[in-house]
């Protein structure tokens, strides 16, 4: 049993590494391609597309209810692995490289949602701590490709691909091979295309599935924008010694630490109230931008940019323990997967909103325009409050 969690946590770190394999390399595929910078934002979105179509079909079909969790897992990771391999093609078009990151995304739905699924499964106490850690690794693998820009300058972009997908064949033959189905698992029966709506008529899992909403509105464009905020910088400071890829991934991945964190405290403090204070900070960090993101000293920046990024994946792990927390018990995959698609929904919008809008001269302000997000989570959370929230 104390193999589990950890299986748990490195088999998603592998897995997750798939999600921004292609953000890593953007330059190099940009320079191949001969694509515009702004190609960026519709890679990102093309993953998040294809995640949202996954996880729709997914909690349709109520696939993770419905089956092995831990095999849906191996398979999901085994394809989505393949797919990501095909951006290495020779001659391929921006077309076909949307494609495969849309269709690497939509096998990412049998990999984030189900491994909560999972995890969820053999831990229905201290789930909060439990879903921590495997959020935690979910960064980790998202800022992973960063590091591997990083250590393997000088080699060709592929390297990464071919990495990338190594990690998450590794990752979905570990959890099926030493991750049993979890004892708190109850089977699903069958299909029922409405179940998935089912849940939001319970009015406490509502309020957690609208605070999760708030807090993605912020989390993924932020991601995004990290490399370009850095540059930015760094171009107007001539700062030649400013390593943009390895900065992203030190101020991605400091968020791992932060959901292992916050999952700890809400421990004592509980999920709700942990969630209510990262989601406040987040805010404030949005609010405070203008005056933080062109900062002269450096150090203040880089602390800035830390307490950020700590703060807005803080309580992902959290919203999830309260949507779990308060689904039924036959349809919580389904009610996880389906939060997870309207939540990343929304993300695509976000994101291609603050592309179409930035330019070099609005950096400095632009993302006062995340606080959006938070500060109708926050709502949520506080309609939740007076449902008595549980969790």
């Amino acid at each position: 049993m104390k193999r589990i969690l950890p299986v748990i946590v490195i088999s998603q770190f592998f897995c997750t590494s798939l999600w921004f394999a292609g953000n890593a390399v953007i330059g190099d595929i940009a320079r191949e391609f001969h694509l515009q910078s702004g190609f960026l934002a519709y890679l990102s979105s093309a993953v998040q597309l294809g995640f949202i179509t996954g996880t729709l079909v997914f909690a349709v079909l109520g696939i993770s209810d419905r089956f092995s969790p831990s095999r849906v897992f191996f398979a999901c990771a085994m394809i989505g692995a393949l797919i990501n391999l095909g951006v290495v093609i020779a001659g391929i078009s921006p077309a076909v490289l949307l494609l495969l990151r849309a269709l690497t995304g939509f096998f990412l739905a049998g990999i984030y949602p189900v491994g909560m699924k999972i995890a969820a499964d053999h831990y229905e106490r201290g789930l909060g701590k439990s879903l921590g850690f495997l959020v935690g690794a979910l960064v980790v693998g998202t800022a992973f490709p960063h590091l591997l820009k990083f250590a393997m300058v000088g080699l060709p972009w592929r390297y990464i691909v071919y990495a990338t997908s190594a990690l998450a064949m590794a990752g979905g033959t570990a959890m099926v091979l030493l991750v049993p189905d979890g004892p708190y698992c109850k089977p699903g029966q069958k299909i029922q295309p409405s179940l998935f709506l089912q849940s939001f008529k319970n009015r406490q899992f509502r309020a957690a599935a609208f605070g999760y909403f708030g807090h993605m509105w912020e989390l993924y464009t932020f991601w995004v924008f990290v490399p370009i905020i850095l540059s930015s910088y760094k171009a107007y400071f001539h700062l030649e010694a400013f390593n943009v890829p390895l900065l992203s991934f030190l101020i991605i991945v400091v968020g791992s630490l932060a959901c292992v964190v916050s999952g700890l405290l809400s421990q004592r403090f509980g999920a709700k109230k942990v969630a209510a204070i990262a989601l406040a900070i987040s805010c404030l960090c949005c609010l405070a931008s203008p005056l933080m993101l062109f900062n002269a000293s450096q150090s203040a920046f880089l602390v800035f940019m830390l307490i950020w990024s700590a703060s807005v994946i803080a309580d992902s792990p959290l919203f999830s323990t309260l949507v779990a927390g308060n689904a039924p018990a036959e349809s919580k995959g389904t009610a996880l997967t389906i939060v997870n698609c309207i939540g990343f929904g929304i993300t695509i919008i976000s994101i291609q909103f603050l592309s179409a809008i930035h330019t070099s001269g609005n950096t400095r302000y632009i993302f006062t325009l995340l606080a959006i997000g938070p500060l109708l989570g926050l709502l949520a959370l506080a309609a939740g409050q007076k449902s008595k929230l549980s969790c």
